[in-house]
């Protein structure tokens, strides 16, 4: 069976606020969705149809259908977040397009029509300045009938997507392999010396279109996907992608337009080196995951959680195996964590609590080290990620 979240962690996802949706409020990010749909709708002269779902998809519609091969390394649970068998929280915003194509299939008479789909999805990831585990999308297809949509429309659609995001912004594209698409490619930005990621697209697949009731014969499609806490950062010359959500007044009064953000008083860093024995098979995104359902709110205090080194339980001393209650099938892994709030300095013993509830949801050893004295003798109940059950 499937580890799958409990309803605290169900709870916690359904109630963080989308930045995309001006229901709760302005935000910079709704800006950039509304220029790039306002310049793609101004080119094309075609219907614009802005769609929102419920984050809790089915697996059908968030891989099935947008054929992603059935043990592909996407859907394992350790990158997923499921809420049952056939359920889970969606991994991308294109898991509303499908039923979104069948409701365009059922119109009498099919237009040029833009779909844009916008919010939140829900990854289990590492923990830096520029990941976060629930990170805002938008997916936009442009489906149209009899004239067929080819390479150079996509080209165009590149083009077009740039200049509206990040005006005068070098970018290039690289071939990038889509299951639901053909003619895959990444697109990226130059920022500074370094090429930046920003979304993927494609041509979309015609037996895709033909499950969902549209002839392929006459009807095409563009794809495209795009990360916008990514762009909003470039754009806005952000470096810690967890200000998108601060609350301190000096950050949120400079979170409502695209002018550059200018940075307010920098907090120290603390670092902690942890020693864990964790399954062979454990990732750095499986442990960040980790972290943020134990830490909750307070996740916000870790800037960034690494792995500096991993050694197999065949390759560890006997005392190091003793020191960590390391057992067969286990590894032993240096995490090094920076515990920096984006808003106000964290004390020492603030630190040392936090270094503890990271280790306590990390470490899988029958021993275990910990900074707050009142805690030895005490050690982490190996078993499933906080946040979730195996069922």
């Amino acid at each position: 069976m499937i580890p799958t979240l409990d309803a605290e962690a169900i709870r916690r996802a359904l109630t963080l606020r989308d930045l995309t949706d001006p229901t709760a409020g302005p935000h910079a990010l709704q800006i950039l969705l509304d220029d790039v749909l306002g310049a793609l709708a101004a080119a094309w002269r075609c219907e614009l149809l802005l769609h929102r779902e419920c984050p809790i998809v089915s697996v059908a519609d968030n891989y099935d259908r947008l054929r992603y091969p059935p043990g592909g390394a996407a859907r394992d649970a350790r990158y997923t977040r499921y809420i049952g068998e056939r359920t889970l929280l969606r991994t991308q915003t294109s898991a509303m397009i499908p039923r979104l194509l069948e409701k365009l299939a059922g119109r009498s008479s099919l237009p040029d029509v833009l779909l844009a789909c916008p919010g939140l999805v829900y990854r289990r990831d590492a923990i830096d300045r520029l990941h976060t585990g629930e990170p805002h999308q938008v997916d936009l297809w442009r489906v149209r009938p009899d004239e067929p949509l080819g390479g150079a429309a996509l080209r165009e659609m590149v083009d077009l997507v740039v200049a509206a995001l990040l005006p005068g912004q070098e970018s290039r594209t690289v071939p990038a392999a889509h299951p639901y698409t053909l003619g895959g490619l990444q697109i990226d930005v130059r920022h500074g010396q370094e090429w930046v990621e920003i979304g993927e697209g494609g041509l979309a697949l015609p037996v895709l279109l033909a499950d969902c009731g549209l002839d392929p014969a006459r009807v095409s499609g563009l794809a495209m996907g795009i990360g916008l806490d990514r762009v909003v950062m470039l754009r806005k010359g952000i470096d810690d992608i967890r200000l998108l959500r601060s609350r301190d007044p000096r950050v949120t009064s400079q979170l409502t337009d695209l002018t550059r953000y200018r940075p307010i008083s920098s907090q120290p860093a603390i670092r902690r080196d942890l020693s864990i024995a964790v399954e062979a098979e454990a990732t750095i995104e499986e442990l960040g995951d980790r972290v943020r359902a134990a830490l909750g709110d307070e996740s916000d205090c870790v800037e960034e959680l690494g792995v500096a080194s991993e050694t197999p339980h065949a390759r560890l001393p006997p005392q190091a195996i003793a020191r960590l209650g390391l057992a067969p099938g286990q590894k032993n892994v240096l995490l090094r964590v920076v515990l920096r709030h984006p808003e106000r300095t964290l004390t020492h013993p603030q630190a040392n609590a936090l270094r503890d509830q990271i280790y306590a949801a990390v470490h899988q050893g029958t021993v275990s080290q910990w900074a707050n004295p009142a805690r030895r003798g005490a050690h982490p109940r190996p078993g499933p990620s906080p946040g979730g059950s195996d069922a």
